[in-house]
């Protein structure tokens, strides 16, 4: 490394250590209830409740567009082996028996365990840098699975491609978390994971599109589609070096009243709580009960997820539909599943609630699957993959808003998530060898509402166990006549500050 990104690398860690940290270098700070300095102070009152929706508005414009393009990328790139099977791939490659499942699997194994030092990576180094590096490195390895020619070589291509895919979404539902106060990020998070449905849907119709080139350059149908999607995102990786910006404290499209504000605005939100790195926070979010509650819910609600993003073609497809008409057909569940994904994200954070929201579209994929596994007509089959992909998407931008709301202190909050998507995706590997008997699928269809009745009955539990820890905080509060003029004094503490109160 040489001396000048290391400076580069020690200025971005500085950066980061505190919402005002580098405002109090050149003010005098003022003892105030927030501990902000005086001029702030004044900015923060004399904006009005129109401005900060003004100033979010403008926080969303310059932000969301630009990570939901490279999120649909990341999942187009990784789901495109069911467009692939279906475009001639598993007879190509001679897929027999499980062989596809085990392609498919492959990916979840390095994906689940490189997401956690990808986000303490991207604490350390500048989202601008850090995000496009790993975007290359999955491009390149994307690109090249137009190569493989052989079973053995898929799964390679898989496991590496799951590797280099780790860091983006902990990493941007996180690089999220650094822009915008609690209240704010389920819409926020929806609308960047809304890109996944976009993805399943765009994937389709790439797909048919892209098997009309069969033969082209010596290359089959499904070897251009690896090939145009890695492509597609390697131009766009170059793109993220100069498009990304990195904190608040640095986002030159700011003004400086407005930039005053946003920082001000995320240290009140979080309590005065650490924002530096230290290995003790990493260790709170290991050791916190909660963090595990949150990991099998998550998993509960990814494995309906990740089983339609791979085998909604295959079910289609078993219908009686022909091949090119299942990647059509693919594409309208997952467009009815960006609606609803913004809309449950929006109404989220307007009742401040997420537990409600979680358990209510769970209720509603498994009416859905409960269509699916009684296989009547085509037509019913059908309506219940969408009302599938319907309650199943929504509900995972909203738990991040919840995992990640719920745990205190930057770095803690940036493991919680990275654990969460990391070990939730673990579940992965499951729906990847539970649709193994069609035409029914009734192995797949039923295991799938198990997952969802566990994810509702442990956010359950949770919102019982957020609401129990919160009283018993405020009884604190009341008792030791506790207040945020001394939330300095807990500024360690996560979380577990008796000043921080749980989302529910």
């Amino acid at each position: 490394m040489t001396v000048h990104s290391f400076n580069q690398s020690f200025l971005s860690i500085t950066l980061t250590q505190g919402s005002t940290d580098s405002l109090r270098k050149n003010s005098v700070t003022v003892k105030t209830n927030f501990h902000v300095d005086s001029e702030e102070k004044q900015i923060v009152e004399e904006l009005n409740p129109g401005e900060r929706v003004r100033i979010l508005r403008k926080l969303d414009w310059h932000l969301l567009p630009f990570v939901s393009l490279l999120y649909m990328l990341s999942f187009l790139d990784r789901a495109n082996v069911g467009n692939a099977k279906v475009a001639g791939m598993s007879k190509d490659l001679n897929l027999i028996g499980f062989r596809y499942n085990i392609a498919a699997a492959i990916f979840f194994i390095l994906y689940s365990f490189a997401e956690v030092p990808s986000n303490i990576a991207l604490k350390l180094f500048r989202p601008s840098r850090w995000i496009p590096v790993i975007m290359i490195a999955w491009g390149l390895v994307m690109t090249l699975m137009c190569l493989v020619d052989s079973f053995r070589s898929l799964v390679v291509a898989r496991l590496f491609l799951g590797l280099t895919e780790a860091g983006l979404f902990p990493g941007v539902t996180y690089y999220i978390s650094l822009w915008y106060p609690r209240s704010e990020r389920s819409k926020r998070i929806s609308i960047f994971f809304s890109a996944a449905t976009v993805a399943g849907a765009f994937g389709g119709l790439l797909a048919y599109a892209i098997e009309h080139m069969e033969g082209v350059g010596g290359l089959h149908g499904w070897q251009w589609i690896f090939l145009l999607e890695g492509v597609a995102t390697l131009l766009v990786a170059c793109l993220a070096f100069f498009l990304m910006h990195d904190y608040p404290e640095t986002a030159k499209f700011l003004t400086e009243r407005e930039r005053a504000y946003v920082i001000d605005m995320l240290k009140q939100d979080a309590n005065d709580l650490a924002t530096h790195y230290h290995i003790r926070f990493v260790l709170q979010a290991m050791k916190d009960y909660k963090t595990y509650i949150q990991v099998l819910i998550y998993m509960g609600l990814l494995v309906p997820v990740y089983a339609i993003a791979l085998f909604t073609p295959t079910i289609i497809n078993e219908l009686g539909y022909s091949a090119a008409h299942a990647q059509l057909l693919s594409a309208p569940p997952f467009i009815a599943a960006c609606i609803t994904t913004i809309l449950v994200g929006i109404y989220s954070d307007k009742y401040k609630t997420r537990g409600p929201f979680i358990i209510g579209c769970a209720v509603v994929a498994i009416v859905g699957y409960i269509l699916l596994y009684c296989g009547g007509s085509a037509g019913m089959s059908y309506a219940g993959t969408c009302l599938a992909a319907i309650g199943v998407y929504p509900t995972i931008a909203v738990d991040l808003a919840w995992a990640g709301s719920n745990a205190g202190g930057d770095l803690k909050r940036g493991v919680v998530i990275a654990m969460v998507i990391g070990l939730g995706n673990l579940g992965g590997i499951c729906s990847s060898f539970i649709y193994i008997d069609p035409p029914n699928f009734h192995i797949g269809h039923g295991t799938i509402m198990g997952f969802l009745f566990l994810s509702i009955l442990l956010s359950l539990f949770a919102m019982w166990d957020y609401g129990r820890l919160n009283k018993k905080k405020e009884a604190q509060c009341q008792a030791e006549g506790l207040t945020d003029s001394r939330s300095n004094e807990f500024k360690d503490m996560g979380d577990d500050s008796p000043l921080f109160r749980y989302a529910i």
